[in-house]
């Protein structure tokens, strides 16, 4: 019974392991390292530009711009569910609702502030207009699976962040979500497997390229390009 014991814990604990690795290969063997130096939320290539914001406006957006990446992200990515995405997001909003809310109400009061002059209105119009273009700057098709893989992993870390510190997050990984924006593919293996690029896909067929006995005229077009050659995997 000891020895039946011991190899039963040795089977749970090796299928957590298998699980612990798998879980961050959910698209690829090896994915592509997006992390980036942590920000201070004033560089202008993480967001929309705000002028006149003071370093405390500037943190907020930061912060909006984490959250509503991780709300797309939620949207999109459920079709692979062991990225929890959706209850992750679901967490943070329960976790950190106050913080965001801080977040969003220094937002609210920037675009009030300056677009004073042009009416009540304007600060509402120019807020919306603000949520609409930070939602589409993180929508993205080529790019999905990297992006879905990132914001996963930045939603674990902001669901056991301590209340108070999605900012904090947010200043240490929006560098990396940025980046995962840009699509890659497969790292271990960057080619695919029985395929070359820039390998001819098929027999060219014009009559002009073969005589009468079905014999390739090189006269006439050059050598043969079939078959392909270097598409075996003994090639790789």
């Amino acid at each position: 019974m000891k020895v039946l014991r011991t190899a039963l814990a040795l089977c749970v604990a090796s299928s957590g392991l298998a699980v612990a690795q798998s879980a961050s290969a959910q698209f690829f063997l090896q994915s592509r390292d997006f992390s980036g130096a942590a920000v201070t939320g004033e560089e202008s290539d993480l967001g929309q530009a705000l002028p006149g914001a003071t370093s405390a406006e500037m943190r907020a957006a930061l912060v909006w711009h984490m959250r509503a990446a991780l709300n797309v992200a939620a949207l999109q990515c459920q079709f692979e569910p062991t990225l929890l995405t959706v209850p992750n997001y679901n967490s943070i909003l329960a976790d950190h609702g106050e913080e965001l809310k801080g977040a969003f109400d220094t937002l609210t009061k920037y675009f009030v502030r300056v677009n004073k002059a042009a009416g009540p209105k304007a600060g509402q119009t120019a807020l919306d207009q603000f949520g609409t273009r930070t939602y589409s700057s993180f929508a993205t098709v080529a790019a999905q699976y990297g992006f879905c893989q990132t914001a996963g992993s930045i939603g674990r870390d902001a669901v056991f962040a301590p209340r108070g510190h999605f900012a904090d997050v947010a200043l240490a990984r929006s560098r990396e979500l940025r980046n995962s924006l840009i699509p890659w593919g497969e790292q271990r293996f960057p080619r695919y497997i029985g395929r070359e690029r820039g390998a001819p896909m098929m027999i060219r067929l014009d009559p002009i390229c073969w005589n009468k006995k079905g014999e390739w005229v090189v006269k006439k077009c050059g050598a043969q390009n079939w078959p392909p050659v270097g598409l075996g995997m003994a090639t790789r």
